[in-house]
This record gives structure tokens, sequence and C-alpha cells, in this order.
């Protein structure tokens, strides 16, 4: 996820990832393309229609589930921006999924993880295991 965020500066980043159902143990992630209008995709992201279902039916036909999203911040921290909170409302409106926000603010990336619903902002560890 850090190197899709790196690839993609100075745009924003997207994609999904799965584990098994009913955990918060991610196995696989999922690029999608930001499809947000070119001139907007430094401050936000838009996950590709495609992209998206395709990830979902990989996911399914792997007996896994979509936990979550991630997207970039290139320039902030990682944190979720109002935007961030619109779109969970939006997409999310019972809060299951996790957004990771992978922060490029400083010279070394890091990544937080949330739940949002409700406009209420709560953070979710995150471990990255080797390999």
């Amino acid at each position: 996820m850090i190197n899709l965020a790196l690839d993609h500066v100075p745009y924003e980043s997207c994609g999904l990832f799965a584990g098994p159902p009913g955990s918060m143990y991610v196995d696989t992630f999922f690029p999608i393309e930001n499809v947000a209008p070119p001139e907007r995709r430094r401050e936000i992201y838009t996950l590709d229609g495609v992209g998206q279902l395709d990830a979902e039916k990989s996911a399914d036909a792997a007996g896994s589930s979509i936990l979550g999203v991630m997207h970039s911040h290139t320039h902030t921290l990682a944190y979720p921006s109002p935007t961030d909170v619109a779109d969970a409302a939006r997409f999310d409106e019972f809060g299951v999924w996790v957004f990771l926000i992978v922060s490029l603010e400083h010279p070394e990336p890091y990544m937080r993880a949330f739940r949002i619903r409700d406009a209420v902002i709560k953070e979710v560890p995150v471990a990255v295991e080797p390999g």
C-alpha cells in the first residue's frame, strides 16, 4: 500500500483490502485506479467502479470479505479529512469498513486506520507483518 502511494505521487492512490470474513486480518490488497477528475487527484480519490467490482468478485471467489479501503494523503497527515468522513457516510453507513490512510507528509511514509460512523472517527490499530 505504501509502495502504491509512492508510485502515484503527487496524486492520491486508492484500493480495497480483504481478509477472512469477520476478521481484522488483511491478506489481500487490490490496487484500484483513482478516477477522480485529474485536477482534483492531488486532494481526493474516487475508486474506479469496474475495479471495485472486480475486487469484490475476486474476494468473494477466494472466500474473503472486503474489509476496507486504503487511500493516500500526499501532503497531509494520516487522519480522515471532511471529504473522507462524508464518503464514509455515503458508502459505509453502518461503519463496518476500515479506512486506512497512508500519509506521505514526511520523508518516512506512515499509515493509520479508522472506523467512521455517524461522523465519529475511531482509530483502530495497524500491525504490519514482515514479508
